[in-house]
């Protein structure tokens, strides 16, 4: 028999011991899978909650020289130029504006009919404007309430008639209180074609948030500066993080715990095959050699634990999230496993080390005549 099909066979000599050590080891690990899963989960669904509609940040004109005042408009090439950047998923020219409907005074946001999601603005009533060509307006909610104007109604702007095709809610009180209309209309109306005065930015889902929003700022140094707002994006890593951290705690408890049932179970099988390990020296087996035999086979044990503990992790958590009535997403990703496996090996070092080292230090004329 080989030495590697020794170490492998070794562990199955009491099948009873090694059943309650892969038992103990594969919980530690399925509570690491399960937690990891549902880690991974709330991750993406709380990016995509944070990146689906509105956008990430706002490029708007740099006014810090002394030679800039007050808001100034961004030629619209910039549009396609920052939409092609690296980690960028979307840019979107807006234009604002303002004018008086029924003696009060409205503000106004121009924008592509393909840009809408970029407001962050959810449709209650009625539809979007369908068409950049046509006269069609949308208000916020509460600009609906204030000019008293209802979906179908219209309203006049610069002499046109604009028929008002739904109304929307963002949740933000200065956005819900204007209007919105394709941008060309509004270039045209304030006479400024091919100018925009803010870009809405959305990135790809996983870039890093002030990365891109620096990069933009850098390839148009002196001209173009970013606004973000981060406080969603740092309370949902705090958030986060709390449960990486409570994760990790727990995986630093499943290896304690299970290095310490390595160690047990290791030793016991030293002990049973102390006579074994005297005949195997006095043949010629070297220290190190014995060191490597024990250490093995703690690893083959742990690592059928961690196998063990992967299936038993990803089965219970879906069985319990199908009783759950919170809907918790589930991720599991291949990077998931093999931390999971890592771990198993790291126990089987840490636990088949001290046993492995005994093992190797025992004297062949003392071990032969163990009784």
């Amino acid at each position: 028999m080989s030495f590697i099909k020794l170490m492998a066979k070794n562990p199955f000599r009491n099948r009873a011991r090694l059943a309650l050590s892969v038992i103990g080891i594969a919980i530690g690990i399925a509570t690491i899978v399960a937690l990891g899963m549902v880690t991974d989960g709330l991750k993406l669904s709380v990016e995509e909650q944070l990146k689906t509609g509105g956008a990430d940040f706002v490029v708007v004109k740099n006014t810090t020289s002394e030679s800039s005042s007050g808001s100034e408009a961004i030629n619209e090439k910039r549009v396609d130029e920052i939409s092609k950047m690296n980690g960028v998923k979307q840019a979107a020219g807006i234009s604002t504006s303002g004018m008086t409907v029924n003696g009060d005074r409205l503000n106004l946001a121009g924008v592509n009919s393909k840009d809408l999601n970029m407001l962050g603005a959810k449709i209650t009533q009625g539809k979007a404007f369908s068409a950049d060509d046509k006269n069609e307006l949308i208000l916020g909610k509460l600009a609906s309430d204030r000019l008293k104007k209802k979906v179908g109604d219209t309203v006049t702007l610069n002499g046109n008639k604009y028929t008002i095709t739904g109304i929307f809610e963002t949740g933000n009180v200065n956005l819900d209180s204007i209007g919105a209309l394709p941008l060309k209309k509004l270039q045209k109306m304030d006479e400024e074609d091919g100018k925009v005065y803010m870009i809405y930015v959305k990135i790809n889902s996983g870039q890093d948030l002030k990365t891109v929003s620096k990069s933009v700022e850098k390839a148009y140094p002196g001209e173009l500066t970013s606004l973000a707002s981060l406080e969603d994006y740092q309370k949902a890593d705090n958030s986060l993080n709390m449960i990486e951290t409570a994760t990790m705690a727990i995986s630093l408890l499943a290896i304690i715990v299970g290095g310490i049932g390595i160690i047990n179970t290791m030793i016991m099988s030293v002990f049973e095959r102390t006579r074994e390990i005297g005949v195997l020296k006095s043949v010629g087996w070297k220290s190190r050699r014995i060191l490597g035999m024990i250490l093995g086979e703690s690893i083959v044990l742990t690592l059928i634990a961690g196998m063990v503990g992967i299936i038993l992790g990803f089965i219970g958590i879906e069985v319990i999230m199908n009783f759950s009535e919170i809907p918790i997403p589930l991720t599991f990703t291949p990077v998931l496993a093999l931390k999971a496996l890592g771990i198993a090996i790291l126990v089987g070092i840490i636990g088949g080390l001290y046993p492995a080292i005994r093992a190797s230090r025992l004297a062949p004329t003392e071990a032969l005549r163990y009784e």
